[in-house]
């Protein structure tokens, strides 16, 4: 009986023992379940933190405004108050109607106040681009502005009207020739707005080529009359520089133009007439000797300069070295000098000789070194100012 019941009390212990292992069982699933949910909450709060700055990786940054968009669309900088990009008075008269808003950088628009480049910065990449009308073709001619980096946006400058030679364009102004940049940059860091310009048929204008007749003087006495009316630009100091065959289109325009706002005229070594330009003197030289015959006095009658020139009523500067860039001789300075003394004009010089005397075409005097030719630019600002000043 004790046996029985010894037995009997082991086997409950026994039951009693299983029961307390067992029973810390039932908890165990709650505490392995609740660390995962534990580890797993703390991911997911990481991913939500780190997908902006994935993003920021990846996505690109927000461009700028852009230049290149019309008036609403999108990126289009119109109504900031600027005429910039190819905004013009047409597509955002908001910031360029009227000469309003501050800048214009290059996008052949419609006139605005100009921005000038900023200090170290080439005035000839920072033209402001404008369009004229031709009066006798019709044709959109190209016109281009620099400003001195010193410009305070207010102050009237006086202004250099640039002709190009032979059947060249405004891009003959804005090419590099040196340390001191282009002819644009040369001019404007002496103090002077600049105005060039694309004759009919040339570069970015339109019409078609008048190798410097009535048609082309006609375009360049718009592009003055525009010019004299631009913010920035004292109308009643503008001054004419022509190069090479540029006096033809310079002087015609002056001697058939005279109301022009023009103080003066400056002419480096240009042509007289047919005999330079059409090679009617026996030389062969002349860039049109292949577009007109030296008989054809109907052609020859638009496009002497030595004509014109005894015509003109303001001063003239001839600007000439002992060899020309073209011509085998300078006895054409001699004739345009001449004829322009001769003519009446009222102050007429060549180079730094004594003003208003003729001279002998068989005796002429000492022309400009020719080294003086890599200084063209500034000693062509040298004879501004004295002209201004005059």
């Amino acid at each position: 009986m004790n046996k029985k019941k010894f037995i009997l009390f082991s086997l409950l212990a026994a039951l009693q023992a299983c029961s307390l292992m067992t029973a810390p069982e039932a908890p165990v699933k709650p505490v392995e379940h609740q660390p995962a949910k534990t580890a797993t909450q703390p991911t997911i709060q990481a991913e939500a933190q780190t997908a902006p700055m994935t993003a920021a990786l990846t996505q690109p940054a927000s461009p700028a405004p852009s230049q290149n968009h019309p008036s609403g669309k999108p990126g289009s900088p119109c109504g900031n108050g600027v005429c910039s990009g190819p905004e013009n008075a047409q597509n955002c008269p908001a910031d360029c109607s009227g000469g309003q808003g501050s800048s214009q950088t290059p996008g052949f628009g419609g006139p605005s106040v100009p921005q000038s480049p900023g200090s170290g910065q080439s005035a000839a990449a920072n033209l402001t681009e404008y369009t004229a009308t031709n009066p006798s073709s019709g044709a959109a001619l190209y016109i281009g502005v620099a400003f001195p980096a010193s410009w305070d946006k207010q102050s009237a400058l006086p202004a250099l009207v640039l002709v190009p030679g032979g059947s060249g364009d405004s891009s003959h102004f804005t090419g590099r020739k040196g340390p001191a940049g282009s002819t644009v940059d040369t001019l404007t860091q002496a103090g002077f707005a600049v105005v060039i310009f694309d004759p009919d048929g040339r570069g970015k204008s339109g019409g078609a080529e008048d190798y410097n007749g009535f048609i082309h003087q006609d375009g360049l006495a718009e592009v003055i009359r525009f010019a004299a009316a631009l913010t920035g630009i004292d109308p009643q100091r503008i001054g004419l520089v022509t190069y090479s065959y540029g006096i033809t289109m310079g002087s015609g325009a002056l001697a058939r133009h005279p109301d022009l706002p023009v103080r003066f005229l400056i002419d480096w070594e240009g042509p007289a007439n047919r005999d330079d330009t059409g090679g009617c003197d026996g030389a062969g030289l002349g860039h049109l000797k292949q577009v007109a015959s030296c008989s054809d006095e109907a052609f020859w009658a638009q496009r002497e300069a030595s004509t014109f020139i005894a015509q003109i009523r303001v001063p003239y500067q001839r600007v000439q070295s002992e060899q020309d860039h073209v011509q085998p001789d300078n006895s054409h300075a001699i004739l345009m000098v001449n004829n322009a003394v001769n003519g009446g004009s009222p102050w007429v010089r060549l180079n730094n000789e004594t003003p208003n005397q003729v001279f002998d075409p068989n005796a002429p005097p000492a022309m400009l070194p020719d080294s003086m030719d890599r200084q063209t630019d500034a000693l062509i600002a040298q004879y501004a100012q004295e002209l201004f000043a005059r």
